[in-house]
């Protein structure tokens, strides 16, 4: 099945004021693929994500091909690149593993962010809170990103923040939508703040807990449409 709608994306324009245009065009495919804006088992042209992205087909072509390696899409020769599905098993473990990882290294860097850097922390949780009151999604998955490998970052630990960004790659939020729609999501959104919250209060701990909250959403709020 292709899909070939020709409506407007707007978010990569927003995204490339902070990185380069292919980086930018990747990063906002990868977050249609987790969102299901970008359906699984559904092929897409370069020409066609071009032109709802707002980019030519060149940047899409080559941000494709990173999918590609990532295992978010399939080349087609000839038609395009299908969106990989990913079984309910896949996505427990990945949330799994991201159970066993981030809580605890939150809780770890809470004590060792500077006071300095609090107000950054604050703009980029507020992003996640502006794409959600906006209802895009693509923005809302790529600011969410932004947040939380950022945090992971203080750890110092490159290898376990390119670990968690893979794994969140791998995800699927299917019921993104429908929270969208009835207007669930901002309270979700709201969480990066309440963590923030507890890292200025220097609360590890319940940063930690916070998190685990958080990543439970994966497989239970977020993960389909028919979730309460």
């Amino acid at each position: 099945m292709t899909a070939d709608s020709t409506e407007p994306m707007p978010s990569v324009r927003r995204l490339a004021q902070r990185e380069n245009l292919r980086d930018s065009v990747a990063n906002a495919l990868r977050a249609a693929v987790i969102s299901g804006e970008l359906k699984p088992g559904e092929v897409y042209s370069a020409p066609t994500l071009g032109a709802r992205f707002g980019v030519s087909a060149t940047p899409v072509r080559e941000a494709m091909l990173d999918l590609v390696r990532e295992g978010l899409v399939i080349s087609l020769r000839n038609k395009g690149f299908r969106v990989t599905e990913v079984s309910d098993e896949d996505l427990d473990n990945v949330a799994a593993v991201r159970q066993l990882i981030e809580p605890p290294t939150i809780r770890d860097v809470v004590p060792v962010i500077p006071a300095a850097d609090y107000p950054r922390l604050r703009r980029l949780a507020e992003d996640i809170v502006v794409a959600a009151q906006a209802g895009d999604l693509i923005a809302y998955i790529e600011a969410d990103r932004v947040f939380h490998v950022t945090l992971l970052a203080y750890s110092g630990n490159q290898k376990l923040v390119d670990v968690v960004s893979d794994l969140r790659s791998q995800t699927r939020l299917l019921g993104l939508t429908p929270l969208v729609e009835s207007g669930r999501l901002l309270p979700s959104a709201t969480e990066h703040h309440e963590l923030m919250d507890m890292v200025e209060a220097g609360d590890g701990e319940g940063a930690e807990q916070l998190m685990r909250q958080h990543i439970g959403h994966v497989r239970g709020l977020w993960a389909r449409s028919q979730s309460s």
